[in-house]
């Protein structure tokens, strides 16, 4: 039972019906109110919504809308759940965004198949969302992911007044391993990179990505200089234990990565500004590898 449903009615039989129709088809949680049903949904998103058109103060309709403005809400589907018949209440609901229309006194088998089949859907569709946001090597996010989740990120940590810190890595030598062992071999290799970085990524809201190529990143919130500094040094470590051969590296006889680090306290969320940070991080980077690889560096030039 790993769906989740949140059932809206400022009446409780209602609610209590309705949990009983639905006993064993998903977790279920309810709210009497439409403030009520925002806040647990922010906290946790449900895989579906069964919500009272009409209720006092934020109608349904106007929670459906709010649904909408929230890019993390604005795909979880909606049910209405209605006394009212007319078509016109019907529309103004699709129009609001709602995915489907059920009229009160509600009818077990058609809540049933209703719910059943909304579940279904919205299953089908995270799965592809899920694919167009991973790298299929890797399984970290892609970047076009990782620099989505970075602006929700970025406009927390605006909010907030926290740091944000962003670590750039780059396998060294890739291309010579590539040479020496095979593609096969480097996608190997890329994959337990992956694993290195994921293993220094402790926290629920740190992110790890694949740029493109050898390119990994880390997206550290409400992180400090000094905290970034301890994780980039654990990910130089943790890819160095791995003790993975690379005859044909300058560096080092083994696998190694370079870590370009960049930290600041984001201001607002425009794309300058953000870009300003993916520009120090990967400056950072760059004198890591020129000052001999297997590093990490910030771009004010502190280094291990």
């Amino acid at each position: 039972m790993n769906s989740s449903i949140l059932i809206v009615d400022d009446n409780t039989d209602m609610i209590q019906l309705m949990a009983r129709m639905l006993k064993g088809v998903a977790r279920l949680r309810f709210a009497t109110h439409g403030e009520e049903a925002l806040r647990l949904m922010r906290m946790e998103p449900p895989d579906l919504v069964l919500l009272d058109a009409e209720m006092p103060g934020m109608s349904g309709y106007h929670v459906c809308e709010a649904l909408q403005l929230d890019p993390v809400l604005t795909d979880i589907p909606v049910i209405f759940v209605t006394g009212h018949t007319d078509t016109d209440y019907e529309i103004r609901g699709l129009d609001a965004g709602a995915v489907d229309f059920i009229t009160k006194p509600v009818n077990e088998a058609l809540l049933l198949a209703r719910v059943r089949t909304q579940l279904r859907i919205k299953s089908m569709a995270d799965e592809l969302r899920h694919m167009a946001a991973i790298d299929s090597l890797t399984g970290l996010a892609n970047r076009r992911h990782f620099e989505s989740l970075m602006r929700r990120e970025w406009k927390c940590c605006a909010r907030d007044g926290k740091h944000m810190t962003l670590l750039m890595a780059d396998v060294d030598h890739f291309k010579r391993y590539n040479d020496s062992y095979g593609h096969p071999a480097g996608d190997a290799c890329l994959q337990a990179v992956a694993q290195a970085l994921l293993s220094i990524a402790k926290r629920p809201s740190d992110l790890v990505g694949r740029l493109g190529g050898e390119e990994f990143a880390v997206l550290l919130p409400d992180t400090d200089l000094a905290g970034g500094q301890e994780v980039a040094e654990h990910a130089v470590q943790a890819v160095r234990a791995q003790r993975l051969p690379h005859a044909s590296s300058l560096t080092a006889e083994h696998v190694t990565i370079s870590v370009g680090l960049a930290v600041c306290t984001p201001h607002n969320a425009t794309d300058s500004e953000l870009h300003a940070l993916y520009s120090a991080a990967d400056r950072a980077l760059y004198q890591a590898k020129a000052e001999g690889r297997n590093r990490w560096m910030t771009w004010s030039g502190v280094h291990a």
